[in-house]
């Protein structure tokens, strides 16, 4: 039976803090505030203001981590089923159903409410935005109904940029809706191979990812464009926010190198080899940072 573990009198116990602490995918959050930083950087062209940068990363943590208890609760019946996921708090047990929705529902209404009162409204109204997207448009409908749930799914986890920039300027331009796109089309490379490595998972849980519904020649090949796609839109800051040299080298050689991952992910898979697919995905992710890292340092240096 499901419970929230009260511990003692005291208060909650070290475990239930840790199931809670579980329950909002830490990981991810971190990956989404990756992109969030270097984002305020360059609206500011140099270091914004110390308190705005806290207060955007401390509402943007709370935004994600909301958004993310509210989908391992809806997701629950799912991550029981996989293997990867069955020890989530959701998953065993360890969190009520109630519990766990009331959690990330206060801490999602409180991030919006943290991003108004400390940053402007523009970077509340796109937080509130990228938590409803995400739970309701991902979870709740696209998740279970579309190969492509990921791809348009994955907008939600766009909005840190977004986010950020509102928080420094107050308005958006051109340059943050690149780094949209570069987030919006790296999700499927990146994510894709973790599905190819996890196929029978999705495939028991009836979770119609691409690689449950499509063969892997077809995945490689999709992965390979969006792979490319990806680095031409990074390439497309140069001009549009404008990058110094520093910016546009590194994100040529990053981007020869994920192209050229994705390459041999696609070859293993029509040679018939073990596509090793986990490489690419553990490729993307310090691909992701370290683009986002010289976006950062380009206008530190170069002004």
């Amino acid at each position: 039976m499901a419970s929230t573990h009260l511990g003692t009198r005291s208060g909650p116990s070290v475990s239930t803090w840790r199931a809670y602490l579980a329950l909002t995918k830490p990981r991810i959050i971190e990956l989404l505030l990756v992109t969030t930083v270097p984002a305020m950087v360059l609206a500011a062209r140099g270091l914004p203001p110390l308190s705005t940068m806290l207060a955007t990363l401390f509402g943007g943590a709370l935004a994600a981590a909301g958004a993310n208890s509210m989908n391992s609760v809806y997701d629950r019946d799912i991550d029981s089923v996989m293997k990867r996921t069955s020890t989530r708090p959701m998953a065993t047990g360890r969190i009520s159903p109630v519990a766990g929705w009331a959690f990330g529902s206060a801490l999602s209404a409180f991030s919006v409410i943290w991003l108004a009162l400390t940053t402007n409204l523009l970077a509340a109204g796109l937080a509130g935005l990228a938590i409803f997207l995400y739970v309701v448009g991902y979870t709740m409908f696209l998740k279970r109904r579309t190969s492509q749930n990921i791809v348009w799914g994955g907008a939600a986890g766009c909005f840190p940029v977004l986010i950020g920039w509102a928080a420094v300027t107050g308005h958006l331009s051109w340059t943050p809706w690149v780094l949209f796109l570069v987030v919006f089309l790296w999700t499927p490379p990146h994510y894709w191979p973790l599905s190819l490595r996890f196929r029978e998972d999705y495939d028991s849980a009836g979770v119609p990812m691409l690689p449950v519904v499509a063969d892997q020649r077809h995945v490689a090949d999709q992965i390979l464009w969006y792979s490319i796609a990806t680095v031409v839109a990074s390439l497309a800051l140069v001009p549009v926010a404008p990058m110094g040299w520093i910016y546009s080298v590194s994100a040529l050689l990053l981007g020869l190198v994920f192209v050229w991952e994705a390459v041999l992910l696609r070859r293993r898979t029509r040679s018939g080899e073990d596509p090793k697919p986990m490489r690419l995905f553990h490729w993307s992710i310090t691909y992701l940072a370290l683009l986002f890292l010289v976006v950062a340092v380009d206008p530190l240096v170069l002004g």
